[in-house]
């Protein structure tokens, strides 16, 4: 294989050592710089979803909206932290090369030789210590550790719907009949008809035997309806009798045809803007990295911000961060895992609310490198004060510098 050439650069350009580690603190200067105008612009786009913007007026957005963002400016965030790691390796090696030497001179000429040799001096101290040499190569990953126990399980989801309803029972029986009412007096008979003028009788034959009866014939058309005698005057209405017992209720009717929908109302007016800021919220970090080993320890946060201290309550430096109302309540929690040790080993972290997990995740993280853990959940607080608290565990042998954080929001009350 051929070897690529360094190509001839005219005119030539002299760089000593101590212009070339200047040359490399300005380029990290000039980067960190860089994302500091990132890190300004995440956080006035926090300021502008929360409507907090100087000189620029609060936009309607959802819940939906503001979590989002928050996604975003976390990734985001994210990122610069894994550059910033880059940046820290650099000027370390940068810090460590040593700038100050020159050439060597030419040997000077031999001095002539002196008296008899003097008495030996007294040892000198120690000189200081060498600048640290550079860092080795990393050896290879262990094997993969075994596989931890399981978590805890998850809270119980929520009640399912109500089924349909279940068909109609048989009817009962029909209650007794009331007893009758007396019958009101019978009105005067009217006037009876004139009686037409009798045939006289025929001699009546012998009586024959009684023959079989026939079938009935057809019935003849009805005879036209004779007058109506006039009306008697109708007598005194009797007293109603009591009422009986209820019968028991019928089956529902088949519900009927839905109606044609109406026409819809005229729109109202917009109402005003509200604002986001009025939604109660606390934001806790711990100022150093905490390290946690093998055995369980509680993240100690040192800092917060809240704009509601009577819906949460902290007082640092503590473990423990209090919800004082009920409600509905976003919490989230982001941390960097440090690893310490020469193998890749899994941290865990757990949210504990009034000591009991609530929820939880876990991460392997290669030996020498810092990687993230981030989890959001939404939990229901219906006895206060709640107290929560950031629970993190490395595997057995395991050393981690953890730098965490927890924001939580009140959505929406109970």
């Amino acid at each position: 294989m051929s070897q690529s050439n360094i190509p001839n650069i005219t005119p030539q350009i002299t760089v000593t050592r101590e212009d070339a580690v200047t040359l490399l603190l300005s380029s990290i200067a000039m980067e960190e710089l860089g994302l500091s105008h990132i890190i300004n612009a995440e956080g006035e786009k926090l300021q502008y979803i929360l409507g907090t913007l100087p000189g620029v007026s609060a936009p309607t957005v959802s819940l939906t909206d503001i979590l989002d963002v928050n996604e975003s400016v976390r990734d985001t965030l994210r990122e610069i932290t894994k550059k910033n790691f880059i940046l820290d390796s650099k000027l370390n090696n940068i810090l460590s090369t040593p700038i100050a030497i020159g050439p060597t001179g030419p040997p000077g000429p031999t001095g002539p030789s002196g008296g008899p040799p003097g008495p030996t001096g007294a040892t000198g101290p120690a000189g200081p210590a060498g600048p640290t040499g550079a860092q080795g190569v990393a050896g290879p990953a262990g094997a993969q550790g075994p596989i931890g126990p399981q978590g805890p399980a998850g809270p119980a989801g929520p009640a399912g719907t109500q089924g349909p309803a279940g068909p109609a029972g048989a009817q009962g029986p029909a209650g007794p009949a009331g007893p009758q009412g007396v019958a009101g007096p019978a009105g005067p008979q009217g006037e009876p008809g004139v009686q037409g003028a009798q045939g006289p009788a025929g001699p009546a034959g012998p009586a024959g035997p009684a023959g079989a009866v026939g079938p009935q014939g057809p019935a003849g058309p009805a005879g036209p309806q004779g007058v109506a005698g006039p009306a008697g005057a109708t007598g005194a209405q009797g007293p109603a009798g009591a009422a009986g017992p209820d019968g028991p209720i019928g089956p529902t009717g088949a519900t009927g045809a839905t109606g044609a929908t109406g026409p819809s109302g005229p729109t109202g007016a917009t109402g005003p803007t509200g604002t986001i800021g009025s939604v109660p919220f606390i934001d806790l970090q711990n100022a150093a990295p905490q390290n946690v080993g093998a055995a369980a320890e509680l993240i100690t946060f040192t800092t917060s911000l809240t704009n509601n201290p009577a819906v949460f309550g902290f007082v640092g430096p503590s473990t423990n961060w209090t919800i004082n109302q009920t409600g509905n309540y976003y919490i989230n929690f982001e941390l960097v895992a440090d690893s310490l040790v020469a193998t890749t080993e899994r941290v865990t972290a757990t949210i504990l609310g009034d000591g009991n997990p609530i929820a939880g995740l876990f991460i392997d993280v290669p030996s020498g490198l810092a990687l993230e853990l981030t989890r959001t959940i939404i939990v229901p607080v219906t006895i206060v004060p709640a107290t929560i608290q950031l629970q993190v565990q490395g595997s057995a042998g395991s050393s981690f510098n953890i730098t965490a954080a927890m924001v939580s929001y009140r959505i929406g009350d109970l």
